[in-house]
This record gives C-alpha cells, structure tokens and sequence, in this order.
C-alpha cells in the first residue's frame, strides 16, 4: 500500500507544482497583459476578431453572454451531427466506414458538445479520420473552453462590482482555446509520441508476430493493427476533461497509454488545468488564502477516497481469497490486488488511482474496466461523480460547483453563528441561494429520476446483462455518468440502444445548460452589487474552519441525495462476498 501511497501524493504535488504558475500565465492571458505570450499569439488573436467581426472591446452583460453561450453550443452540436451522419460521403475515411446511425449520432454530438464524451460505440471501429479530426477533436478543444468561458463571469462577479458587464463570451473563448489549451495540447501531445502513442494518417500497419500459431493448419505470422491520429486526441482528451478514447479499450490500449510514464502524464493532465484554474481564480479575486482553501478541501475529500479505493483494489476479491488464490503484490504497483479487467503493466493501484482522477474531474477515461473493480471502488468513482465533481471537476464547472457549495456554506455558516452571509464582499441574500440551490439540485434529480425510469421500464432493464446490485449498479452508473459530463461507463450495459441513447443524452444537454443557467443568473446579480468591507460580523472564508464547513455541506449533500441509492448497489454488491466468505467459515 505504501508505494500507492507514494505514487498519489507525487502525482498531486508535482501536477500542484506545475499548476501554479500555469493559473499565473492564466491570469495575465485573461487579463489582457501585455507580455512574453501575447507578444507572440495578440497578431493571430486580433486577426481572428477581425475576420469574424468581434470588437473585443464590447462587454456583455449575463444575459446575453449566456445566450452567446447557448447559441455557440448549438450550432456546434448541429454541425457534428450532420458531419457524423454524412461520415460515409467525406474525405479522410480509409477504412470505409459508413454513416454514423442517427440515434448514436444525436448521442455522439451531445457528448461531445458537453464535455462529457460518453460513447455509444467502438471508437477505432465507427468514426473515420475527419469525424475524429474535425468533428470529435475540435469539439474537445471548444467544450473544454464553454467551460473555462462559464466559469470567468463568476469570477469576475466577485472581482468586480457596481456594474452588469461580465465579460465578452467570444474573446475569453479565443483567448482560452490560442493561449491556454492549444499550447498545452502540442507539448502533450509531442510528449505522449515521444513515448510511443501512434500519430498517423495510415488506416492500419502490419506487423510480425513475437510468437506465430497456428489456425486452422495456418501459420499466422503476422497481424494486422489499427492505428491512427491518436496523440493528438489524447493529449486533449485529457487536459479538457473530456474524454471519451480512440480506441474502445480507451487507456487501456497501448497506442493510447504504452508505458508507465505516459500513464502518469496522463493521469496528472487530468487535473492539472482544475487545479491552475484554482490558483487563477486566487489572483483575479486578490485573495491566494482563499485559493489554497479551497484546494486543500478538495483534497480533504480527493485523498481518502483515492486511498480506500487503491486498499480494496490492491487487496482483491475475498471470494478468491477465500479459494486459496494469492492476490498479495509481488512488486510494487504491479503484480497483484484485483488483477481483473486491469492492465498488468498499469497495476491494480495506478488502475486504481486514474479512476479516481477520471471521475473526481469530468474527464471519464479509463485504463481497467470499471466494471471489473471491487464494489466499493466503483461506489467511490459514483460518490466522486455524485458530489457534482466539484473535487477538481471539470475544467471551468468543477470549480464554478465548488464556488457554489461556498456561497451555500457562507449562508448556512452565516445562520449558525449570527453573521452577516457575505463572499469576498459580495452579500449573499435569498436571490443567490436560490439560484444556487437550483444548480446544485438539478444533477441529483437527473440522476435519481433517470435511473427511476431506466429500472422501472422494460426497455431500460433489457440492457443490462448482470443481475441483482450489480446491475443496479450499472444502471445508476450510466445515468450518474452522463448527468455529470463525465463519460466513463461500467460497461456490463447495452447503451447503444434508443432507450439510453435518448435517457442519457437529455442528461447530457441538461446536466450541463440546466446547472450553468441559474449559475449565470447569479452572476448578473453578483457582479451589480457594492463590495461590502469585511467587519467583526463578517464571517470569515479563509480559514480552515470555513474549510471543513464547505467539505462537510458538499459530504452531506451528496449523502442525503445518494447514500439509498449506493447501498442498493455498490455497498450491497461489497458486502455480499464478505457475507458469503463469514457464512462458509461459520
């Protein structure tokens, strides 16, 4: 278990070390300064203005920017959509695939315009070069950027005040993808080659066989193996939270994840933008204290999670325990624990450890089965989704759902002691709390009404090929997922069928526009009001005490909501072969 240990904190100090500066950098792009990167980038940025007409200069109030929003998301959906239903008639398909089915081809654009790059089909085998170029891929860079541009004017709310200006939708979308996500991308993705992910416009290589066999009175020397332009998905893919694989074994596939580092690059891309954008928001508030508060509450709640699901994985099935098979670790991180559905050369820990970081942010890839992990594994990944991934969450909305649970514990701290409810010096009053309460319910009704349905009708229980909690599982699964932006699955479920196709995907589009519109309300209010000087009744937010407060609303609001659910599933699922291991030893 040590070395598991050691391998997190390494991952989190050496992703918070790189984070730091990188929310700088973020910070002086966003605030227009006039140095080193701009230098370089403003020529093509003012280019980009000018050639579709934007005057930078214009600020939008809430309303409008959210319409902005809105409407750029829309035409983006709608242009994947007719891209992936006419993929049989474009260029760039050299293994001849035919037009994506509409039922999966709606799904694919909602998943892919929310961030969430939940997928209803094979990867390597559906979408040709330019739906995975044009279509899924330059998705990946504009969903990740809705929601850095989302959660700006919630900043700025705090940052600014007397006034309705929240910022220009357009330029922090162009200045987020120019500056930010596109050189990020390009030295991740140069990095993962390096290492051995493949990056080509070939269809598929040809290769000899280490060991020939024989087939059929055959001898098979050679095989013949899928590639593609892989690097350059991944390297997005994980930096914006999004997703989703080239390939249907997702990281788990070596082209996509071949050795120990690219895994760890991997894993530490995930995160590495939510946590540069906490430090981001600590400069444009003037308040550090409170970025660093509310990093290590996320981390409060990331770590024991992280450390129960790494203990159960490496301490593996009791049921083959009980056979007298050794699970115990030969070496470390590799070698022994839960070893089904994992990658032997990822381990059970690491496996582990990345399907935490996957759920905890909205990012939803995966390097073992999910549906392989012990229960109380796959519980955690649920109750990481089902808290609003507002540890690390996605890159923009996972902290825009953390700011919120803020302003709902200043409100409630506010209550308890008698203070005045106020949020670096903005006055927290009913409009606020009503909005918030709004964002931060949708979700859990998305999710409790949806799987409601999905066991309660013939068409959602047909999918699912296991019975009994585990089933229930994967059915709470594959509605909690989507309804989160996240995109991972457990598998063990047919969702390429019009039922999920359609439950799944009106999760999607509502788990996302729900949540960000009563969010950007508030904003409009925010942002109007005076500051208020702190005084002897403020309640103070920087302080480990306010800390542990925001920590216990989020554990509690997601217990209250989830905790039936779990035990019906993940926590029955656990205790069942631990039932069985004390009935054979009574």
């Amino acid at each position: 278990m040590m070395p598991s240990i050691l391998l997190t904190l390494t991952l989190l100090v050496v992703t918070i070390i790189l984070a730091i500066p990188l929310g700088r950098y973020m910070y002086r792009v966003y605030q227009g300064e006039n140095f080193w990167a701009s230098k370089l980038l403003a020529p093509v940025e003012r280019a980009l203005y000018r050639v579709s007409g934007i005057s930078p200069d214009q600020e939008m109030d809430w309303k409008r920017y959210a319409i902005t929003l809105l409407v750029f998301s829309l035409f983006g959906g709608l242009f994947l959509y007719a891209l992936l239903l006419a993929q049989r008639s474009l260029p760039l398909d050299p293994l001849h695939f035919r037009g994506v089915p509409a039922g999966s081809a709606f799904n694919t654009a909602v998943s892919f315009l929310t961030n969430t790059n939940w997928q209803d089909y094979s990867g390597g085998s559906t979408m040709s070069y330019l739906s995975q170029m044009l279509g899924l891929t330059v998705q990946n860079f504009l969903s990740a950027a809705v929601g850095i541009t989302f959660l700006l004017p919630l900043i700025r709310a705090f940052s600014r005040h007397s006034t309705r200006d929240v910022g220009n939708f357009w330029v922090d979308l162009t200045r987020t993808v120019l500056y930010v996500l596109l050189p990020l991308a390009s030295i991740l993705a140069i990095a993962l080659m390096e290492q051995g992910v493949v990056q080509t416009l070939v269809a598929d290589v040809s290769v000899h066989l280490v060991a020939p066999f024989l087939s059929h009175g055959k001898e098979i020397v050679s095989q013949t193996l899928h590639v593609g332009p892989v690097a350059s998905q991944e390297a997005i893919m994980m930096l914006g939270n999004n997703g989703g694989g080239f390939f249907n074994m997702n990281d788990a596939h070596p082209f996509e994840n071949p050795t120990g580092l690219t895994n760890l690059l991997e894993t530490g891309a995930m995160i590495l933008i939510p946590i540069a954008l906490v430090f981001l928001f600590g400069h444009m508030v003037q308040s550090k204290r409170n970025a660093w508060i509310i990093l290590v509450a996320m981390l409060v709640i990331f770590v024991p999670l992280t450390f129960i699901s790494q203990h159960f994985e490496l301490a593996g099935n009791p049921l083959l325990t009980q056979m007298g098979v050794n699970q115990s670790n030969t070496v470390n991180l590799a070698g022994g624990g839960n070893l089904e559905g994992v990658e032997d050369r990822i381990g059970a820990a690491a496996s582990a450890l990345f399907a935490t970081v996957a759920t905890a942010t909205s990012t939803g890839a995966a390097n073992c089965a999910y549906d392989s992990l012990m229960p109380l594994s796959g519980g955690i990944n649920l109750f990481l989704m089902q808290m609003g991934e507002v540890v690390f969450g996605g890159v923009g909305s996972g902290l825009a759902s953390f700011l919120t649970f803020m302003i709902f514990a200043v409100f409630i701290g506010g209550l308890m002691v008698g203070r005045t409810p106020e949020f670096l010096g903005k006055k927290i009053e009913s409009y606020e709390i009503k909005m918030a309460s709004l964002s931060i319910l949708i979700m859990p009704l998305l999710v409790l009404i949806g799987t409601a349905i999905a066991v309660s009708t013939h068409a959602g229980r047909a999918g699912v090929f296991n019975p009994g909690p585990h089933g229930f599982s994967e059915i709470l699964y594959a509605v909690t997922s989507p309804a989160n932006n996240n995109g991972s699955a457990f598998g063990g479920l047919s969702n390429d069928a019009r039922f999920y196709n359609i439950l799944t995907g009106m999760c999607m589009l509502f788990g996302r526009y729900w949540v960000y519109l009563p969010l950007l309300a508030m904003v409009g209010s925010l942002v109007e009001k005076k500051r208020v000087p702190a005084s002897v009744g403020t309640l103070a937010t920087d302080t480990p005490i306010f800390m542990g407060l925001t920590v216990g609303v989020i554990l509690l609001v997601g217990a209250l909501n989830f905790f039936p659910a779990l035990a019906l599933g993940p926590i029955a699922e656990q205790l069942t072969p631990v039932t069985s291991v004390l009935t054979h030893r009574g």
